[in-house]
């Protein structure tokens, strides 16, 4: 019998949410990311199910290869843009738009043989500090691709924010003029918002978004789900109880002996554990569903099983489901408790993991 613990993907909440997306942005258009091998969730299965997207986003020439192979026909564009002369005859090849942000990549594009044009993202640092050009040489650069031969001139100028997750903050704001003085007098096509700034910075939207974990159902906003931003989410991680007991006041359970039954308590065992991609860090107490209702776990995260609380779920049964995370339990809940982000539990499920879609 084949381990039990399965990650199933709901394409129909992928759908949705792209759909609210879309809904919060009516007048642009919609660059699906799908970089981490989609968040985890299998970059060809989600790349079917955003066949409504107007283009893809990979951070990785590997994916981009990957999405052609499958027959993904759609645009794509390659976040962080060419690496080595190697690759822009490889990128022209598959017809995949490059994000330049790095003096070494002019000399790329300068230096390039003759060949079709490639669409370029140009990207301006504005309060990141990570990629792009300083919003002072904006100007400079676009002229200089502009003319730059192997360059369709249809350039798009985008921009990334530091702290679109928190809407009461002027850092949004502040991102967003400054990209828009650095480019004073430019007449292209734009793009700002990642996730957040979709569902919280309207002013940002522009041309093309740039949607990530909302479209798995993620919430980068600190202290809401992503079903309280209205999204479903897209994965259940879930696994069987394989064993239960009863235990007396004082007996240890667990790594480190870390808890101490305060009373006798009825303890459950899931085989799942952070070879799966649960979060080693998630301790005592953190949310668990078994058999649709809440308790908690007890003791420490072990490699294939961790212990929960029975003790007030008296028709809990061995062979019964047990969720990790998804419907009726948010993985932000978990991500929390784990002191992480629900975007690295998703992308954390490992090979051993059974993948399973599901459509309704």
């Amino acid at each position: 019998m084949s381990r039990a613990t399965c990650a199933t993907i709901h394409l129909d909440a992928l759908r949705k949410n792209l759909h609210r997306i879309r809904l919060a942005a009516p007048a642009s258009q919609v660059m699906a990311v799908v970089k981490a091998d989609g968040y985890g969730h299998g970059l060809e299965r989600v790349a079917r199910a955003f066949s409504a997207a107007d283009a893809f986003g990979v951070a990785a020439l590997s994916d981009a290869e990957r999405l052609r192979a499958a027959g993904e026909i759609k645009r794509i564009v390659l976040l962080s843009g060419p690496d080595e002369a190697a690759d822009i005859s490889r990128l022209r090849d598959l017809q995949v738009d490059i994000v330049i942000h790095h003096e070494s990549q002019l000399r790329l594009l300068s230096e390039a043989g003759a060949g079709d044009s490639l669409r370029v993202w140009l990207k301006i640092d504005t309060g990141m500090s990570r990629l792009g050009f300083a919003a002072s040489q904006a100007m400079e650069v676009y002229r200089w691709l502009r003319e730059c031969r192997h360059v369709d001139p249809d350039i798009v100028c985008m921009t990334h924010f530091a702290c679109s997750d928190e809407f009461a903050k002027n850092m949004t704001s502040a991102q967003i003029q400054r990209f828009a003085e650095a480019l004073d007098g430019a007449d292209c096509v734009r793009s700002m918002a990642n996730s957040a700034a979709v569902l919280g910075w309207p002013q940002s939207h522009a041309q093309w978004i740039r949607p990530g974990g909302a479209l798995y159902g993620l919430s980068s906003v600190e202290g809401r789900t992503g079903v309280q931003l209205g999204l479903q989410p897209a994965m259940t991680l879930s696994t069987r109880l394989i064993a239960d007991k009863w235990i007396e006041p004082g007996t240890t359970v667990g790594y480190g002996a870390g808890f101490v039954a305060p009373q006798r308590m009825r303890l459950g065992i899931a085989a799942i554990g952070y070879g799966d991609g649960y979060p080693r860090l998630a301790g005592t107490g953190t949310p668990i569903l078994v058999g649709g209702r809440r308790t908690g776990l007890v003791g420490r995260v072990s490699m294939d099983l961790l212990a929960l609380d029975l003790t007030d779920l008296p028709e809990a049964r061995v062979g019964d489901p047990v969720v990790a995370w998804g419907e009726g339990l948010p993985i932000e809940e978990v991500a929390t408790c784990a002191g992480t982000l629900g975007y690295e539990l998703a992308c954390g499920i490992t090979r051993r993991v059974r993948f399973e879609e599901r459509d309704r």
